[in-house]
């Protein structure tokens, strides 16, 4: 079990809850702050003063004064108005992070909801109940508000949840995992709702995939390298270490450990290239660079993942309740920004370095690796859809960040659009599998056409996992499959392993 304390959650255990269910609790310490916090909302709520959120309206609403016996209806409004997510759902193994991230925020101790509310949330994680959330809707001002209403509603025994794998109403979902529903008291609609966890569990997710995608490019275009004759020795540590940057050094040591052995390699050693294309030659120094960004984007992820971003926040040792605006999601959105330019970096070179593979000109090879050309076509196609993948990727890698349109009357008149940033690093992520699954394949294909020769014995276990999955192209065949598969082995880490 994972103790949620809102200080210490890292990205490897979201991913534990995400994708292995792992079950989670709250922290003593952290169950003592949500008490103390929740304190203080009970000695304000009923008083004079207005309290923005507590007995007030929200947004442009926020100069309304809520009567006491409103004050829980206004919380049940407040979730009820604000679930207007459009679109497709966002997957399961993304709202678990959700859930689970809003639970950790809460359990910071700064939101001022009751104890036995935060442990329905948890509860439900547990229990596996999972909201239905529409993935588009939210700005990232005042937080995820659209996203997160969606999945409060749920803990109050309305919206939608998955069970048994179709959709069912909320209060349906909480009876078959036996909770009761939540009936909120002041402050706790928005304490659900206010907040970045939505987008930051989408990038979250995102960059754990963009790490194993850097890790696969390493490998691809070693095997690429290999099967166009080229040289290891833009590799050489020495190189590298007149340059710094840890991500290059890691990606050149990766690149230079899988083509170390290769009889292909040695085969050519005396020949009278000097320098081959920077595809293949600075493969380290870009891929080093998208490792550069991705390392930036977890440090910030983590602090995000661990940091009150409600609005207003309890602070429970001077007994106040102060307005700010943690839950702008100007550092998600910047930062999944700089992960969808990195990911299309790793797609670009690589769609590169796949038209090397498949032209003769440029790889002394059969052209569109078959031995029949004319009669067959062989990966022509397959080349074709990574240039189109890697065009969209140009657009994706459009910052969303720079853009902002006021909302709320004007009250949030600079947002985020974290969300949409997050969303598209994620979409991003999916095209650049299937551009390095191409270049994967065809590079399998072009090292066993250089037979006898034999690639490294870590090539050669990266080769043997591939055909595990695709057999070599003989005769045409529809390419879709065979890159689908592919793409898989890359997201499931098995290349990881080699």
């Amino acid at each position: 079990m994972i103790l949620l304390d809102g200080r210490s959650l890292s990205l490897e255990q979201l991913l534990a809850v995400a994708d292995r269910g792992e079950k989670v609790g709250v922290s003593p310490e952290a169950a003592g702050r949500v008490r103390a916090a929740r304190a203080v909302v009970d000695a304000l709520a009923g008083g004079a003063a207005p309290v923005y959120g507590i007995n007030t309206g929200f947004g442009s609403f926020a100069e309304v004064k809520i009567e006491p016996a409103s004050l829980d209806r206004l919380q049940l409004n407040l979730l009820r108005s604000h679930a207007a997510g459009v679109g497709g759902p966002l997957p399961v193994r993304t709202v678990r992070a959700v859930m689970t991230l809003r639970a950790n925020v809460l359990a910071r101790g700064f939101s001022g909801i009751r104890l036995q509310t935060l442990e329905t949330l948890v509860e439900a994680i547990n229990r596996r109940v999972h909201p239905v959330v529409p993935a588009r809707g939210s700005v990232g001002a005042s937080g995820d508000l659209a996203p997160l209403a969606h999945l409060a509603l749920v803990l109050v025994g309305e919206g939608e949840a998955w069970v048994d794998g179709r959709r069912a109403p909320g209060a349906e979902a909480l009876r078959a995992a036996r909770l009761d529903p939540v009936r909120l008291t002041a402050k706790e609609g928005l304490a659900l709702i206010n907040g970045t966890q939505a987008s930051t569990g989408v990038l979250g997710l995102a960059l754990v995939g963009a790490e194993r995608l850097a890790r696969a490019a390493d490998a691809v275009a070693a095997m690429t390298t290999d099967a166009l004759f080229g040289s290891a020795r833009p590799f050489d540590p020495r190189i590298h270490a007149e340059r710094p940057f840890a991500g290059q050094a890691a990606s050149a040591a990766a690149i230079a450990r899988l083509l170390e052995g290769s009889g292909i390699n040695a085969s050519h050693a005396g020949c009278g290239r000097v320098q081959d294309a920077y595809s293949e030659r600075c493969a380290a120094q870009v891929h080093g660079s998208a490792r550069e960004a991705m390392r930036f984007v977890r440090e910030l992820v983590t602090v995000e993942a661990n940091a009150a971003t409600d609005n207003p926040m309890v602070f429970a040792a001077d007994g106040e309740i102060l307005s700010g605006g943690n839950f702008h999601g100007a550092p998600i959105a910047m930062a999944a920004d700089l992960l969808a330019i990195a990911i299309a970096q790793l797609a670009t070179i690589s769609e590169r370095r796949t038209e090397r593979l498949v032209n003769p000109a440029l790889s002394e090879l059969p052209a569109f690796l078959t031995r029949e050309g004319g009669l067959q076509s062989g990966f022509m196609l397959a080349q074709v859809t990574a240039a189109a993948l890697t065009s969209e990727l140009k657009g994706l890698a459009h910052p969303a960040s720079v853009d902002t349109i006021p909302t709320s009357a004007n009250k949030e008149d600079h947002v985020s659009m974290s969300m949409g940033a997050a969303l598209k690093a994620d979409r991003a992520l999916d095209l650049a599998r299937h551009v390095l699954a191409v270049e994967l394949l065809c590079a399998c294909q072009a090292i066993e056409m250089r037979a006898p020769l034999r690639t490294s014995p870590p090539l050669a276990r990266l080769l043997a996992r591939v055909r595990e999955a695709v057999p070599p192209l003989v005769d045409d065949r529809p390419p879709s499959p065979d890159i689908a598969a592919v793409a898989g082995l890359i997201e499931s880490g098995a290349l990881d392993e080699i």
